[in-house]
C-alpha cells in the first residue's frame, strides 16, 4: 500500500514549517500547491494566504473533501497529522470531530477516531 501522508497547509502553498516542511522534504509536497494530492502528500489548508489560521467551518469544508478523496481511493493508506492542531493554534477537540466519518484507509492521530477527544 502507497501511505499518504496528510498535512495541514496555507492556501499560499508555503511549506515551510511543521509537518508542511516534512511533507515537502520526505512525500512530494509541491511549494505553492495549497491543497490536495502532491506526490504521496495530501494538503489540507488550515490558514490563510496571509498564514492567518481560517476559521473552522472553512477548514471543515477542506477536510470533508479529503474525506471524499480518501473513500474513493480505498488502495491508498492516509496517514493524517494533527492537522489544525500546531502552527494554526486550534484544539484538537474542535479538529477531531471534522473526521469522525473518516474510511478505515485513514489513520488518525490517537484518540480521533471517535471524534471526542477531551480537551487539552
Amino acid at each position: 500500500d502507497t501511505v499518504i501522508m496528510v498535512f495541514g497547509s496555507n492556501l499560499a502553498g508555503r511549506h515551510g514549517a511543521g509537518a508542511a516542511l516534512t511533507a515537502r522534504h520526505n512525500y512530494g509536497a509541491i511549494y505553492g500547491r495549497a491543497i490536495g494530492r502532491q506526490g504521496n502528500s495530501y494538503a489540507i489548508p488550515t490558514k490563510d494566504y496571509d498564514l492567518k489560521s481560517l476559521p473552522l467551518p472553512r477548514i471543515k469544508e477542506y477536510v470533508a473533501e479529503f474525506l471524499a478523496y480518501a473513500e474513493t481511493h480505498p488502495e491508498l493508506e492516509f496517514n493524517v497529522t494533527r492537522i489544525g492542531c500546531g502552527l494554526a493554534g486550534y484544539r484538537e477537540d474542535q479538529i477531531a470531530p471534522m473526521f469522525q466519518d473518516a474510511p478505515k484507509n485513514c489513520k488518525l492521530p490517537h484518540g480521533w477516531r471517535n471524534g471526542k477527544v477531551t480537551k487539552v
